[in-house]
């Protein structure tokens, strides 16, 4: 954590991985667009994405000087996605993967090229070449709109998870163990392994090293915000919490291949993020014994940071079952094989499936669980406002 200074808070927005989940802060945006006046400044000078969630922040970013504007034109592209947005997984396309990694296996990895991965995400690059304008970020930085945009994403090599980010001249890169913070200017290629689900997307190089999904090994999902100066952050999670732990269920089948990867998935984009949350609620409440004084004078260089936490009411895994014939017929094939499509099968689904009616549905349920929870976001958003005017 920083040490704490003289300057005034500074809010932090952290959108977390997840595949087709992430469509769900969409609607907890355009919530908080409604709720704010209209023509309101950017409410997140500090805004970090992993993951999917990374496309979710870049847009955030270079639309920093609109804030309404940018939530809306986020919208627009989630509810326009599609299967063939994201990915190629015809039948045809999946059935010559699908003998190119049994070629593989059977030759012991003798081939000249062996697999990369399950999925051929070209279609997602062209989109975001085509939908997000990077020139933008750099001109908010200069005129103070934004002060910095994070992306993290995981080194294969290196096995670090690096936060690549743009912002104002003052911020420092940083060091921990298995993190780093790298100041570089972002561009599509970030994006790109930022999300690249291992297995089943292809990593992407960048400078000397590839990079795949950065929920991967990212052990401090908040670190990146509090390194770039938030004191106050607003996490939009795409998965329900519970203070109490899941329900344990009598289970008399042998689980699913499906089944099992889900639990993989949700290990990989859920489980640092509860961690990390978890361990700022002890610090914080740790720090409130202190005194301020202390603090203050340097003999503690912690300060505590405030903390609005918006995840969904419902898990997002049971809306998928009513959409499953919107899968391609290869990816509709794939998974029902896995066992994907039966209701504890269905995790995998809900990061996969880029149905327009299925992402409506999650942009829906983000917005109504963000307006239930109204009057804390307007006070939060309100201590935003006047911390900025304090600056």
């Amino acid at each position: 954590m920083k040490p704490v200074g003289s300057i005034a808070p500074k809010t932090a927005l952290i959108l977390s991985g997840g595949g087709a989940r992430a469509a769900y802060q969409v609607g907890v945006l355009l919530a908080i667009a409604k709720i704010l006046p209209r023509g309101s400044q950017n409410p997140f000078p500090i805004i970090c994405g992993t993951s999917a969630g990374a496309i979710n922040a870049a847009a955030m970013a270079v639309g920093a000087g609109d804030f309404h504007r940018a939530v809306l034109q986020l919208a627009r592209m989630w509810q326009g996605l599609r299967g063939e947005s994201i990915y190629l997984a015809d039948l045809p396309y999946l059935s010559k993967t699908a003998a190119h990694w049994l070629l593989a296996l059977l030759c012991g990895g003798l081939g000249e090229r062996n697999p990369r991965a399950f999925l051929d995400n070209a279609p997602l690059r062209a989109l975001l070449s085509r939908e997000v304008d990077f020139g933008q970020i750099e001109r908010h930085i200069q005129s103070g709109a934004l002060r910095a945009v994070a992306i993290s994403a995981l080194g294969y090599s290196s096995g670090q998870s690096v936060s690549f980010f743009q912002g104002a001249a003052d911020l420092s890169v940083w060091s921990r163990a298995k993190r780093v913070g790298v100041r570089t200017e972002l561009n599509v290629s970030h994006l790109m392994a930022s999300s690249a689900i291992p297995l089943i997307f292809p990593a992407e190089h960048i400078h000397r090293e590839y990079f795949g999904d950065g929920s991967v090994r990212q052990i401090a999902p908040l670190s990146p915000a509090i390194h770039l100066g938030a004191r106050r952050v607003l996490v939009i999670g795409v998965a329900p919490r519970s203070d109490h732990g899941p329900t344990r269920l009598h289970s008399p089948s042998y689980p699913t291949l499906a089944q099992v990867t889900g639990q993989l998935f949700n290990s990989v984009f859920l489980d640092s993020l509860d961690t990390d949350l978890e361990r700022m609620t002890r610090i914080n409440r740790t720090l409130s014994y202190v005194p301020l004084a202390a603090r203050l004078n340097g003999q503690l260089e912690l300060h505590p940071i405030e903390v609005l936490t918006i995840s969904p009411s419902k898990p997002l895994e049971k809306l998928t079952l009513s959409f499953s014939r919107d899968f391609p017929l290869g990816m509709r094939f794939l998974l029902g094989g896995l066992g994907a499509f039966r209701r504890q099968g269905s995790v995998v689904a809900s990061y996969l499936l880029f149905s327009q009616a299925y992402l409506r549905q999650l942009i829906r349920l983000g917005y109504r669980d963000a307006m239930d929870k109204e009057a804390e976001l307007s006070v939060f958003l309100t201590a935003n406002s006047k911390a900025s005017s304090v600056e």
